[in-house]
């Protein structure tokens, strides 16, 4: 499932649909709101010609009141002056001001009264105006707040700001989101680029942390093992090229001490020939120092020539398991003085190796590791699977390497210890390198030295596991000695 892609896609559609939505809303709703307050001209225009309609109709009404009151159709009602305690406010108040008429709207606008003064007091005339001048003030006050407000909004101006304020908030955070999510994207990719120039630069330590899990992340875990794979096929083409410098120096030294060996063996045993009786015990006894050292020296000569060889390499599916039981009951018997325990796996691991070259490499280890033990010690083979790779561990109860046997401790050397030859760990480690696997000096489980064979796993069905049962797997089984010449024991720390 591409889920890098679907997020791509996500992200597309919220960038798009997300603002589009959004201002289709705000847009609708403002043009709503708009169209509610389309009707302020009108309004405006009918409170005008309501105002103008009432001053007419107003003007009217005096005027045919007026008229009324001089022609003497319409009789008044007479406030006299000397009782101006029963007169009404409006006309006391018209008395006091001293005018000669005056209008006056009563009954809440309602009716029209007109004042007159006369000698004898205040004459009245009223007349029902047929509608009310305070309620049509009111109405027309309230639509002139109404038009006065709109024009006070410029609804115009108020619709486009408001637009384009949402609009360019919506797009800003449609964005910065967008901007985000690209920035989540892109950075991975960004480390993977330079990690890659890094890695193509010859720096093999480069190594990139993340914790994602889709394609991205897989791709950063597919660099990680590739940058270990480089790193530890170059470590191995180094350790070779090293290799292949002593393989042609062993093929020398090997060569002249073997044109030198022949002459002076050829030579003892023509002494030995031709003895004179006299001298018949010296020259024996000096003859057979010399072949001996001569023979000595041509068991060297063998050692780096085998260094110096290179076998064919026939890697076929082998039983792991089966392989170190049989090493070490090989083995076992050359040792009675040791315990021997396995912890097998349970999965009986089938590696892709040369059969030969793994039975001399875990005879080396086995080898170094009863030695290193001693007396009284104990030797301890284990083996797993994981990732492809099938692990074989061989642990001693020894003293353990120092620092500096450390540090050289697979090139190789010249030992003149009675049995070593200074080559074995460097001839298994080339060993595993043919068979595409590799020896690690790892932390030991018993207190001494450990190493660790490292073999490609061999592809399922490549190899059919017997029926018949070894053995408990997974648990230590210690392993039975048989009484035998003990051998000596090499010194503590040294590995052959």
């Amino acid at each position: 499932m591409n889920r890098l892609r679907n997020r791509l896609i996500l992200v597309f559609l919220a960038a798009t649909l997300a603002p589009l939505a959004a201002t289709w809303w705000i847009a609708t709703s403002l043009l709503e709101h708009s169209l509610t307050y389309s009707s302020t001209d009108q309004l405006d225009e009918l409170s005008k010609t309501l105002e103008r309609t009432g001053r007419k109709l107003y003007q009217r009404a005096r005027e045919s009141l007026k008229r009324e009151a001089e022609t003497g159709h319409a009789v008044p009602q007479i406030y006299a002056a000397g009782s101006q305690a029963g007169w009404t406010s409006d006309v006391r108040e018209f008395w006091d001001s001293g005018e000669a008429e005056r209008f006056v709207l009563a009954e809440e606008g309602s009716e029209l009264k007109y004042l007159v003064r006369r000698p004898e007091g205040v004459g009245v005339y009223s007349s029902p105006l047929g509608f009310s001048m305070a309620r049509l003030g009111d109405q027309y006050r309230q639509a002139r707040e109404t038009v006065d407000r709109a024009r006070g909004r410029d609804l115009r101006r108020g619709l486009l700001y408001t637009f384009a304020s949402l609009a360019a908030a919506i797009w800003l955070v449609s964005l910065a989101l967008l901007v985000f999510m690209a920035h989540r994207i892109s950075r991975p990719i960004q480390q993977l680029t330079a990690g890659l120039l890094q890695l193509a630069a010859g720096d093999l330590t480069t190594r990139l942390e993340t914790t994602r899990t889709d394609e991205i992340g897989r791709a950063i875990a597919a660099f990680n093992h590739m940058a270990v794979q480089l790193q530890q096929s170059r470590d191995r083409l180094v350790y070779l090229a090293q290799l292949a410098s002593w393989q042609a120096l062993a093929r020398k030294m090997a060569h002249e001490l073997k044109n030198s060996l022949t002459p002076i063996r050829l030579t003892m045993e023509e002494i030995l020939a031709r003895r004179d009786k006299n001298d018949q015990e010296f020259i024996e006894q000096a003859a057979r120092i010399v072949v001996e050292e001569v023979e000595s020296l041509e068991r060297r000569v063998r050692a780096f020539s085998e260094f110096a060889a290179e076998p064919p390499v026939r890697r076929v599916a082998l039983d792991v398991n089966g392989a170190v039981e049989e090493r070490i009951g090989f083995l076992k018997s050359g040792h009675p003085e040791l315990t021997y325990t396995l912890r097998l796996a349970e999965s009986q691991p089938v590696a892709l190796t040369d059969e030969d070259l793994l039975k001399g490499i875990l005879t080396n280890l086995l080898e170094n590791a009863a030695e290193a033990a001693g007396a009284g010690g104990s030797v301890m083979a284990r083996t797993s699977v994981a990732n492809g790779q099938v692990s074989i561990e061989v642990h001693d109860s020894g003293p353990g390497l120092s620092e500096e046997a450390r540090k050289s401790l697979f090139e190789p050397t010249i030992s003149f210890k009675e049995r070593g030859m200074g080559l074995g760990l460097s001839i298994a480690r080339k060993n595993a390198l043919l068979s595409g696997g590799d020896i690690l000096l790892i932390a030991g489980a018993l207190g001494g030295a450990a190493f660790r064979v490292v073999l490609p796993e061999a592809p399922a069905n490549s190899y059919q596991l017997p029926d018949a049962p070894r053995g408990v797997r997974g648990a230590e089984s210690p392993l039975p000695t048989q009484p035998s010449v003990p051998r000596p024991a090499a010194g503590a720390g040294q590995r052959r």
